[in-house]
This record gives structure tokens, C-alpha cells and sequence, in this order.
């Protein structure tokens, strides 16, 4: 039996969401590569979203193919195991570009099941 429901993975996913674009609101790119403080928590969330979505299971995430469910697992595994890979470009992007509509389909998952 796993030690989380997987409801509260997802709710883990949207808070971590939730703390990383407020931590950054009203920050540029060239803010965000110098302060380190920020840098290490974004990246800490990031590995708890990663985390929770490799304990989702299979059965939810092939209902949910458009959810990037392997891609949160594998960047989890980037930046804890694999970190002086870390590309704070690609991070950047993920922030303003991609946990915003994550956010919502993980909303929506929430409502469906």
C-alpha cells in the first residue's frame, strides 16, 4: 500500500507549484540565476513534484496522457541525482511557461476522479 494516496501526491504537486510561482512573481530571468536562496527552494519543489508524480498511478497516468508525468519524474531525477547538469534556462521556461497550465490540468484531474 503506498504511504500517500495519490490525490494528496497531486495536492503535494500543486502546492509545490503553488510556492515556486510565488516565490518568483515579478522576477526576471538575470534576478533569478543570482539569487541562490530562491534557485535552491525552486529547485527542492521541483524534486517534490517529480517525486510525487512517479508515485501516481499508472492507471491515472494513462488517463491523463497530456500530463507530463515522465518528465517531472525525469527532472526530479536531473537535479538530485544529476545536478551540475541543471540548466537554469530550462527551469526558467518551466516556471513561466509550463506550471501555470500544469497546474490547471492537475485541478482538473483532482475534479474528475
Amino acid at each position: 500500500m503506498p504511504s500517500r494516496d495519490w490525490q494528496l501526491r497531486i495536492q503535494d504537486i500543486l502546492q509545490s507549484i503553488a510556492e515556486i510561482l510565488q516565490r518568483t512573481e515579478g522576477m526576471e530571468f538575470e534576478d533569478f540565476m543570482v539569487n541562490r536562496t530562491i534557485i535552491k527552494a525552486v529547485l527542492y519543489d521541483f524534486g517534490i513534484i517529480g517525486e510525487a508524480a512517479r508515485n501516481i498511478p499508472p492507471e491515472i497516468q494513462s488517463r491523463y496522457p497530456q500530463i507530463p508525468w515522465r518528465l517531472m519524474g525525469d527532472m526530479r531525477n536531473i537535479i538530485f541525482h544529476e545536478y551540475f547538469q541543471v540548466e537554469l534556462e530550462i527551469i526558467w521556461r518551466a516556471i513561466k511557461n509550463n506550471l501555470p497550465l500544469l497546474a490547471l490540468q492537475l485541478q482538473e484531474v483532482l475534479e474528475s476522479e
